[in-house]
């Protein structure tokens, strides 16, 4: 039998940090380790994996890139931007993107790559999204505290007010899902004028504050200014892009940051289901670059009207939603079916998050959340939603079901479980959603908070085309660094 020792061993007897042996372990690059139950284990007699050449034999180092997140929630943005997570195979476009080294799981599933970028800090004032967050990225190798729970209004203060500076130095990249309550269509569309404050309570007076919620990208703003990171990456709902001239406004403000000092590209709306999220689901994207990190070239194609192929930050599509709107390099979108091969009926599996489902009887068309969810097409927007208006996997042919074939099999009407809603956003299955106190160091997540967050998130699997694209462009942006 085998003798083997752990990362933080391994770390220890080679002199790299743990986080990088994990990653050579998902790459192969260390003969002999395994996963078992989540965690690594690398053969004593194993050696230290060596720098991979490139073409003119010499040593490339890749330096790792270093993303403080804001409004982090479970980590949705995080997880795609760090890759080495499960995806469905059908998720996939080899001919567009066969350079992504996928290493096939099964017959359904493959595992895509890590990259070059790694979370150093992450914040949000949901302590469910913290304990969700800490709970799955320490055993990806993160230390929890890096997670601040806290709003970024308050930490910035700290910075200008006390002097107190939390954010890590050498910041590669900065990202944000800003809140989206107020821009969204499903929401009260208060824009910029929200009566919600920065920590998620309603304002007590009724006046204009640059710290209520729907102006917290001034915050994140401020951050950029403070941390000065390459490259920054905003996320919002489509929503605000038809909210009067809020997405020109917001272009400007982030213009600005640092005297003008970042080029902001112009935002682009991307529909979750052109990078394989089986989810209609569709965001805004701002993205801004550093002038004086990007070398000449780069400037100068990036200040332009009209962003050459080559340089477009923004990843390219994958999957077509239509067929008569597609090339012939494209998939067709993957579907709500394809995204729940493999899981049992909740009273089967042993997984808590797929056991547990939101109990709340069907209330009538006219309320949100009562439509059942179709099969053969992309799911609808998965929002942070309380349990009563979670879509139903399946109604009853007196509430109209079309889910023919597993009301034939007798199975009951209910709602998408948590497994379900997670599978939809792209999330892998060893994400836990659903934990128990006792099992969490007394920190426990209900179904409800988990619908929540959920909801809430950025899909991985966006976030990880986002990231991709970056990461494939880096060097022509700045040269190498």
């Amino acid at each position: 039998m085998k003798d083997f020792m752990s990362v933080n061993e391994s770390a220890k007897k080679w002199g790299i940090s743990e986080r990088r042996i994990q990653y050579l372990c998902s790459e192969n690059r260390i003969d002999g380790a395994e996963k078992i139950g989540g965690v690594w284990l690398i053969p004593n007699d194993a050696t230290k994996p060596v720098n991979k050449k490139n073409k003119s034999n010499k040593i490339k180092i890749e330096k790792t890139l270093n993303v403080l997140s804001l409004f982090s929630g479970c980590g949705g943005m995080d997880l795609g931007f760090e890759g080495g997570f499960s995806v469905l195979k059908k998720s996939i476009n080899k001919r567009i993107n066969n350079h992504w080294k996928i290493k096939k799981i099964d017959d359904y599933w493959v595992g895509l790559p890590k990259t070059r970028f790694t979370t150093v800090f992450a914040n949000d004032i949901r302590t469910d999204a913290r304990n969700a967050w800490v709970r799955y990225f320490t055993k990806r190798g993160a230390d929890k505290n890096i997670y601040y729970l806290e709003s970024i209004v308050n930490l910035v203060k700290l910075y200008k007010e006390n002097s107190v500076n939390i954010f890590p130095k050498e910041i590669d990249v900065v990202t944000g899902g800003f809140p989206c309550q107020d821009f969204s269509i499903a929401g009260k569309r208060q824009g910029f004028n929200s009566q919600k404050g920065h920590d998620g309570y309603k304002l007590v007076e009724d006046v204009p504050t640059v710290e209520n919620r729907g102006q917290l990208y001034i915050w994140m703003r401020e951050v950029i200014a403070i941390t000065k990171p390459k490259v920054f990456i905003a996320e919002n709902v489509k929503g605000l892009t038809n909210l009067s001239n809020v997405k020109d406004i917001i272009e400007k403000d982030f213009a600005s940051v640092c005297d003008g000092g970042y080029i902001v590209v112009p935002a682009k709306v991307l529909h979750a289901a052109n990078y394989g999220v089986p989810q209609n689901r569709e965001r805004v994207i701002f993205l801004g670059f550093k002038k004086s990190a990007l070398n000449e070239k780069a400037l100068n194609k990036l200040s332009e009207k009209s962003i050459s192929a080559e340089y477009d930050p923004y990843p390219i599509i994958t999957h077509f939603l239509n067929k008569d709107n597609s090339n012939k390099y494209q998939n067709a979108f993957v579907n709500t079916k394809d995204a729940f091969v493999g899981l049992e009926e909740p009273d089967l599996s042993n997984d808590l998050s797929q056991k547990t489902y939101s109990k709340a009887k069907y209330m009538g068309k006219h309320c949100q959340g009562q439509n059942e969810v179709s099969m053969d097409k992309i799911a609808p927007t998965i929002r942070s939603e309380h349990h009563g208006n979670i879509e139903f996997r399946r109604l009853s042919v007196e509430h109209g079901g079309n889910n023919f074939e597993e009301i034939l099999l007798g199975l009951p009407e209910r709602r998408l479980t948590v497994r379900e809603c997670a599978r939809i956003q792209t999330f892998p299955d060893d994400y836990e959603f659903v934990v128990k106190a006792q099992d969490n160091d007394g920190k426990s997540i209900s179904g409800s908070e988990a619908y929540k967050i959920i909801g809430n998130a950025v899909p991985p699997l966006l976030a990880y085309h986002i990231a991709k694209r970056l990461e494939d462009n880096w060097d022509l942006y700045f040269g190498g660094d």
